[in-house]
């Protein structure tokens, strides 16, 4: 069990579920036009990914610089997503 959290793999499967998250409620969207709107989701999707990858960069030892541009995507994603429910 240790060895699964060490390693970048369960990152992997998250970013996946993520995936089909998005696909699904895009197609319920377009379908019903209920739930949440794929536009409204994305920059919060959009920063957990980055967090998640930011996440893998530190489990797969990558150079910083990934790591860093990845919590900066991160942080980028998050204000538009504050910016958007702002209003």
């Amino acid at each position: 069990m240790d060895e699964l959290f060490r390693s970048p793999h369960l990152v992997d499967l998250i970013l996946a579920v993520v995936a089909v998250e998005l696909v699904a409620v895009t197609l319920i969207w377009q379908r019903r036009r209920r739930g949440i709107s794929p536009r409204a989701l994305l920059p919060n999707l959009l920063a957990g990914v980055f967090l998640l990858l930011a996440l893998r960069c530190a489990l797969t030892g990558a150079p910083w610089f990934w790591l860093a541009g990845c919590l900066a995507a991160s942080g980028v994603a998050n204000a538009a997503d504050l910016r958007q429910r702002w209003r």
